[in-house]
């Protein structure tokens, strides 16, 4: 007997297809499981047990993002496998701030129309973030919304849960006055800043991706589509050896905006210039699309995806264990006194003032 054509599908939803794409991620998704999973993917939810972690007092830490309009560029090199690398960092590098480590991971994943190639390069980047992260996919959402996107798009959540202990909660009020400022390198652009990196590439300077850029040495869709660098197995390292005051994702908002989020009122952050190798392509952004260094250092990372702070007699040696840890830590800045009235300021100078 002939199956009637589904009036759904014709509708541009086809259940058929993502139940296809649920049994080609099975294994993928199955791969990132650690200690805790209780349940497989295809369920109504997600299960962990969080009674393996050796903490005396327990707190959930929560955090989502996506990854903003870098999906474009995926589109654009047609290139998915390393998006979702991008969205787990994003989240990921949040929880880790307050001294939490990652636990858990799940993804939301809508489009007009499921592709199933470009939706399983996409799980699979997720997977290897995951990875790199020591999390669990344990679960997500795939939704087919025609009307909403256009064809060939697609859109990206990710949502995180992580564990501390309450005592060791990383959340601002241990940084004083004399505490040293240490950059940690990104690896480039992150995911934050994109639709300014496309007016000037791609309507600006009419670039293509697939142009090469001598000042890069690789060509434009290869430097912006580099994977946002997960910090979590360097600062979990770090937070067992090591007393930090303060931990700063250097997303949105840059240095001016993520600084104070966790200094203490009467401090300021004073950042030196120089410091640090700022990467080509936030020199190469600047000049070619004529954006005033404030705007760079409140949009971009400008080559340092993480900040630490921590008193000054601990410099020497977090210094020395990131490195061993295989970061890039660069001794970028000092906490300050704040004038009265004033306070939770970033001051970004050149070195020598």
């Amino acid at each position: 007997m002939t199956q009637p054509t589904s009036k759904y599908a014709e509708a541009g939803v086809d259940i058929d297809k993502g139940n296809l794409f649920v049994s080609r991620i099975k294994d993928i998704v199955k791969d990132t499981h650690r200690r805790g999973v209780l349940s497989d993917i295809g369920g109504f939810s997600g299960l962990f047990a969080i009674g393996n972690e050796d903490i005396k007092d327990p707190v959930l830490i929560a955090s989502t993002d996506g990854v903003g309009t870098k999906l474009n560029i995926a589109k654009l090199c047609n290139k998915h496998d390393t998006i979702g690398i991008d969205l787990v960092a994003m989240c990921v590098n949040d929880v880790i701030v307050s001294g939490a480590r990652p636990l858990f991971f799940l993804d939301y994943f809508s489009a007009s129309t499921l592709d199933l190639d470009v939706a399983t390069e996409v799980v699979k980047g997720i997977a290897e973030g995951c990875k790199i992260a020591n999390c669990s996919l344990i679960g997500g959402e795939t939704a087919e919304m025609p009307g909403l996107y256009q064809p060939g798009d697609y859109d990206l959540a990710g949502f995180v849960v992580g564990i501390g202990d309450r005592n060791s909660i990383i959340d601002g009020s241990d940084v004083s006055v004399g505490d040293k400022i240490i950059g940690l390198a990104s690896s480039g652009i992150h995911s934050n800043g994109y639709s300014l990196v496309r007016k000037v590439m791609f309507e600006e300077l009419g670039l293509d991706v697939k142009d090469t850029i001598e000042e890069l040495g690789c060509t434009v869709g290869e430097e912006l589509l580099r994977p946002t660098r997960i910090y979590v197995d360097s600062l979990t390292n770090l937070l067992r050896r090591y007393p930090i005051n303060g931990l700063i994702h250097n997303t949105g908002g840059g240095f001016i905006d993520n600084i104070p989020r966790i200094l203490p009122t009467g401090c300021n952050a004073h950042i030196t210039e120089g410091t640090w190798p700022v990467l080509p392509i936030f020199d190469f952004l600047q000049s070619k699309g004529n954006i005033h260094l404030d705007e760079m250092y409140r949009t971009f990372n400008m080559g340092i995806g993480m900040l630490a702070i921590v008193a000054s007699e601990h410099v020497d040696d977090v210094l020395h264990q990131l490195t061993a840890l295989g970061e890039q830590p660069y001794l970028i800045g000092d906490v300050v006194a704040a004038k009265e009235g004033e306070g939770k300021q970033v001051v970004i100078e050149p070195a020598g003032k």
